[in-house]
């Protein structure tokens, strides 16, 4: 199905996983907050993805199969999760602010819950232009 395959039902689909990844991230620090010598772990996304959004505007080709050349511009970004080895928040070395990861991680639950909000709207029009039921 075209909707499936195209660049923004893509680009959600990153970002969902971009936000799980974080999700299990924001876990594990909040689970060794109290772990000594323990250093915090985040995920970058939203800026990779806002630098590629920034790039000019380029035309890509139709790929049918993943063994054809690529024509264009193809944008593959990822997430990357980075350790902070440089802080130190309490006496045992550990750098975990449970406020902060609570709060970053209340964010990301509502940052998924939106996405997903917006990939069912997605396939609810595309179902609808398509003459199906709109539920």
């Amino acid at each position: 199905m075209v909707l499936l395959n195209s660049p923004t039902f893509n680009l959600m689909e990153r970002s969902m996983d971009a936000s799980a990844l974080r999700h299990q991230v924001l876990s594990n620090n909040i689970a060794n907050v109290d772990t000594p010598y323990f250093k915090r772990s985040e995920i970058k996304f939203e800026e990779f993805l806002q630098n590629e959004m920034r790039a000019p505007f380029s035309i890509e080709g139709f790929r049918t199969d993943p063994r054809h050349f690529v024509i264009g511009h193809s944008s593959q970004v990822s997430p990357q999760i980075t350790t902070d080895a440089e802080t130190a928040m309490n006496n045992n070395m550990n750098n975990v602010d449970i406020d902060a990861e609570m709060s970053l991680l209340a964010k990301n639950v509502l940052r998924y819950y939106v996405m997903s909000q917006q990939v069912g709207h997605e396939i609810k029009m595309a179902r609808t232009a398509l003459g199906g039921s709109s539920r």
